[in-house]
């Protein structure tokens, strides 16, 4: 068995197809599949169930899957290690962020940090915050950027803070409240709202805001993008609290929008996480460009 074999298989799994696999590993079919026949001979065991139309993983190939995957990730963090202490930065990096992170402009540090270490693979992923927070703890991710409610921190990572910031009301522009100076929550209770999906950390700030107010809402729109819930508000088909620091650029250039400072409205901090178990030379080195490398 080699390392080899253990990326022809992760590739087929991931594809279901060996001719896919074959073209992702810039391998001819017929030597992806000899080397794949030849690893279930080793081992006794069929990893994929074939046909002329699918290929699937067989229960033997989930298990032998994982610790694959596992034993091409260490072989990767070998050559990274050997390389930093060569003072060369090399390897993987995979970049979490949230749709509305505002505090640190991503695609610059990672202009940034691609003149310091070009060697480095970047990946970045969109998600939610318990979404990319579990995928630190679960290695899928090295580092992410995360907006949570005031008063909760990431579970199971290391985290520092990049910004404090609160929310706005986002109204369509011709609302009744469109030229008010500031509202309450109690003012707005009853309007019909525009929202992150119930569960979610965007959604859990703004009803917890509510909440502590003792407030009741209806949120009849549930979106997964901030993109999507200002096109609704737009329409008129209801109004929204998001972070200010992420919808003030946005809204200036959006003349169907309006903002509307909140007095007693939700309030969300923005951490930088990663993992707590040994970073990887490429994840510290980002943290350097950030100015944050002391916390590794």
């Amino acid at each position: 068995m080699d390392l080899q074999q253990l990326r022809y298989v992760v590739a087929v799994a991931e594809t279901r197809n060996f001719t896919r696999a074959a073209e992702h590993c810039r391998v001819v079919q017929s030597s992806l599949s000899h080397r794949i026949a030849g690893l279930e001979r080793e081992l006794g065991i069929r990893l994929f169930a074939r046909s002329s139309r699918r290929t699937e993983l067989t229960s033997a190939g989930e298990a032998f899957l994982v610790g694959a995957r596992e034993c091409l990730a260490a072989a990767e963090r070998a050559v990274a290690d050997a390389a930093a202490a060569a003072g060369v930065v090399r390897g993987r990096l995979a970049v979490g962020m949230i749709r509305t992170a505002a505090a640190i402009d991503v695609p610059e540090l990672l202009q940034r940090y691609h003149a310091r270490h070009p060697d480095v693979r970047v990946s970045l992923r969109a998600g939610s915050s318990d979404e990319l927070a579990a995928a630190i703890r679960n290695a899928e991710l090295d580092i992410a950027f995360l907006g949570l409610p005031e008063g909760q921190r990431p579970e199971g990572v290391e985290a520092i803070v990049l910004d404090h910031d609160e929310h706005v009301l986002v109204v369509p522009a011709g609302h009744r409240l469109a030229s008010a100076s500031q509202v309450t929550l109690h003012e707005v209770a009853e309007e019909t709202f525009v929202d992150f999906r119930d569960g979610s950390p965007g959604r859990a700030q703004s009803d917890q805001a509510f909440a502590a107010a003792g407030l009741a809402r209806d949120v009849a729109y549930e979106a997964g993008v901030a993109e999507l819930i200002t096109r609704l508000i737009a329409r008129g088909l209801g109004i929204a609290l998001l972070p200010s620091a992420f919808i003030r650029p946005l809204a200036a250039d959006d003349p169907e929008l309006a903002l509307v400072p909140v007095v007693d409205g939700p309030h969300r901090i923005e951490y930088l996480a990663w993992s707590r178990f040994n970073p990887s030379p490429a994840t510290r080195a980002l943290l350097d460009v950030l100015g944050a490398g002391s916390q590794a």
